[in-house]
C-alpha cells in the first residue's frame, strides 16, 4: 500500500523533472517523533503570471491553492483560489528561482509564514474534501479567520478545482487591504526582483532533502573597512598595506594604468588595488580552485600587454598555486590560484589588469563547469546587432529550459555562461554550444560568420564556441578590462538586455561596487553546478 503522503505528492512529482528543477522532491518522510505543529506559508511566485501560493500543512504535506490576486484582510473582498497539487514540507521555506522551462518556472519569495489551526474541526483533510476549510492564521502579515470554499466541480480543461478565499469580519480585518502593498519577503526582506537578481539558494533535487539547499554564498569574506581603505590612501608611492589578513608590498601606486574617459580622471594603480580589495570577496567564488591566466599591462592599458601564466618565484609563499602535472617543456608549470581576496590584490599590484580563470577546476582540469557562449562582434556589428544575438540566445535557453547568465565583456560584446554538473568533456560542451549557436545564427544569417580568420568574416559577428576548451578562458566576472576608464566585465540580468542604457562598457571600477551593493550579484546562479545539458534534436 502506498503511504498517504507519497500518494498525495504523486501529482506534484509527475509535473516536474527533478534532474533540472531546483525544487525539492519531498523525499524525506516525516517521522512520528517530530513536532506536529501546523505551519502555513504564502509564496509570491512570478511564473507565467504573478500569483500567490497559499499552502497549509495537513497530514505531512502542504495542501496548496494558487491565488492570482493574493490573500487579503478585507472581509468585503473575494479572491479566486485554484486548488493545485500538494507540495512537500521541504518547500515551506523555499525562496529562489525555478529554472525556465520547468513547471512553475520563475522566482519565488516567502511572502508570509507562520502557524495555523483548524477553526471548526480537528480534521482539515475532511473539511477540504467537503469543500470548506476554516483556518485561524497567525502570520507576520496575515492574521485572523480565513475561509476557503469550493465553488463547484473541477475545471474541464485543467482538472483543477476553483475555490474562493475570504477573510471573516474579526479584529484582524482591514478594509481595502492589498497584498501588493506589502511585496517583501518575511524571511529575507527582499523583493522578487532582488531574489531573482541574486538568489541565496537553489534546491538540488538529485540530493537528499537535508542536502538539497545549495548555498550560493559560501564562506564570505568581509569587505575592507574604512580604516583599511584610508591606510591605502595614506601610503606614498609605495609601501606595505595590511588587508584581508595579509601584508602586501605595493609599488608605483600613483602610476596611471587606465587612460581617462572624456570628462573623467585617469585610473591609477592605487585605484586598481583598492578595487581589487573591495571586489575580491564578490569575485572570489568564480576564481577559487581555478588556475588564473593574468593579462598584464605593467606600463598601463595605453601600451601593449601580454599574457602571464607562470607564477613568478618572488610570489609570497601564502599565495595559492597549482602545479600542472601535464605541462610539456616550455609550458606553464605553476599557475596562480586566487583562493583568498588578498591574492587578487597581489595580482593587481603585479600589473594584472585583467583576470581570466580557467573554466575547469584544478581538481578536474579536463572537466568544465560551464558551457560558454562568446558573442564576438565584427567591425560591422552594431551594438543593436549584439543585443539581438543575445536575445535570441535568451529565447533559445528559455525554450530548452536551460539556466544561463549573461555578462557584458567590458569591451564590445556579451558572453553567456551556462553552469553544468561535472561530467561532460570540453569536446562535448563545445559541440553542444556550437549546435545552439548555429541554430541561432540561422535566424540572422546576415549578421553571423563562421569563418575562423577575422579578415575573412567581412565585418560580421562570430558566435565563438571554440572557447570551450582546456586552458581557453573568458574574462572573469567583475574583472577590469584594459581600456580607457577601467570598464569591467559586468554581469547583468536577461531583462536588462532590453534596457536603453545598456552598453558593453556601462560599468567601471568606479561604478560597479555601488551596483553590487544595491542590486546584489546576478551571476551567483552559475555557481550551482547542478545542471544537465539537455539533448538537442
Amino acid at each position: 500500500m502506498v503511504p498517504k503522503k507519497d500518494a498525495d505528492l504523486e501529482r506534484y512529482r509527475s509535473m516536474r523533472d527533478f534532474s533540472r528543477t531546483p525544487e525539492p522532491s519531498g523525499a524525506r518522510p516525516r517521522t512520528d517523533d517530530e513536532p506536529q505543529a501546523r505551519r502555513f506559508v504564502v509564496q509570491r511566485h512570478r511564473a507565467r503570471r504573478l500569483h500567490y501560493d497559499l499552502r497549509f500543512e495537513v497530514d505531512g504535506v502542504l495542501v496548496s491553492w494558487a491565488v492570482p490576486r493574493g490573500p487579503t484582510l478585507d472581509p468585503a473582498a473575494r479572491r479566486m483560489a485554484v486548488h493545485v497539487e500538494d507540495h512537500p514540507l521541504e518547500y515551506i521555506d523555499f525562496e529562489g528561482v525555478i529554472p525556465a522551462g520547468e513547471y512553475g518556472g520563475g522566482d519565488v519569495i516567502v511572502w508570509d509564514t507562520g502557524t495555523w489551526v483548524p477553526y471548526k474541526t480537528g480534521d482539515p483533510r475532511a473539511e477540504i474534501a467537503a469543500g470548506e476549510l476554516h483556518a485561524e492564521v497567525h502570520g507576520s502579515k496575515l492574521r485572523g479567520h480565513f475561509v476557503l470554499v469550493r465553488r463547484g466541480e473541477a475545471d474541464e480543461r485543467s482538472g483543477k478545482e476553483q475555490w474562493l478565499l475570504l477573510h471573516k469580519k474579526d479584529e484582524h480585518a482591514v478594509a481595502g487591504w492589498d497584498a501588493e502593498d506589502h511585496p517583501r519577503s518575511v524571511l529575507s526582506g527582499r523583493t522578487n526582483d532582488e531574489v531573482k537578481a541574486d538568489p541565496d539558494r537553489l534546491w538540488r533535487s538529485d540530493l537528499p532533502a537535508a542536502q538539497a539547499s545549495v548555498d550560493l554564498h559560501p564562506e564570505t569574506w568581509p569587505a575592507p573597512t574604512a580604516d583599511d581603505l584610508a591606510a591605502l590612501d595614506d601610503l606614498g608611492p609605495a609601501g606595505t598595506w595590511e588587508v584581508h589578513g595579509r601584508r602586501l608590498k605595493l609599488t608605483n601606486l600613483d602610476k596611471v594604468l587606465f587612460p581617462a574617459r572624456e570628462g573623467e580622471d585617469p585610473v591609477t594603480k592605487r585605484e586598481l588595488v583598492r578595487y581589487a580589495a573591495q571586489i575580491g570577496p564578490v569575485v572570489l567564488p568564480y576564481l577559487r580552485g581555478r588556475a588564473l591566466n593574468m593579462h598584464r599591462y605593467p606600463q598601463g592599458a595605453g601600451s601593449k600587454g601580454f599574457w602571464h601564466k607562470q607564477l613568478p618565484d618572488h610570489a609570497p609563499e601564502w599565495i595559492g598555486r597549482w602545479d600542472n602535472p601535464e605541462a610539456d617543456p616550455g609550458e606553464t608549470t605553476t599557475y596562480l590560484v586566487v583562493d583568498e581576496p588578498a591574492a587578487l590584490v597581489w595580482a593587481a599590484n603585479f600589473g594584472a589588469l585583467e583576470w581570466h580563470a580557467w573554466t575547469s577546476r584544478t581538481s578536474h582540469p579536463h572537466l568544465p563547469t560551464y558551457a560558454l557562449i562568446d558573442l564576438d562582434p565584427g567591425t560591422s556589428t552594431s551594438w543593436e546587432d549584439v543585443l539581438l544575438l543575445a536575445r535570441l540566445h535568451r529565447d533559445a535557453f528559455e525554450h530548452l529550459g536551460v539556466r544561463a547568465q549573461p555578462k557584458l565583456t567590458g569591451r564590445r560584446g556579451i558572453q553567456v555562461w551556462v553552469p553544468i554538473a561535472t561530467g561532460p568533456s570540453f569536446d562535448e560542451t563545445r559541440a553542444w554550444v556550437e549546435r545552439v549557436s548555429r541554430t541561432v545564427g540561422k535566424v540572422v544569417p546576415d549578421l553571423v560568420s563562421w569563418r575562423w580568420e577575422v579578415r575573412e568574416r567581412g565585418g560580421q559577428a562570430r558566435l565563438d564556441y571554440t572557447q570551450n576548451a582546456i586552458n581557453k578562458t573568458l574574462v572573469a566576472p567583475y574583472s577590469p578590462r584594459a581600456a580607457a576608464g577601467a570598464p569591467v566585465s559586468a554581469p547583468i540580468t536577461w531583462d536588462e538586455l532590453d534596457e536603453p542604457w545598456l552598453r558593453p562598457d556601462a560599468f567601471t571600477v568606479r561604478t560597479i561596487l555601488e551596483r553590487v551593493a544595491e542590486r546584489g550579484d546576478p551571476f551567483r546562479t552559475v555557481l550551482a553546478a547542478d545542471q544537465v545539458l539537455p539533448p538537442l534534436g
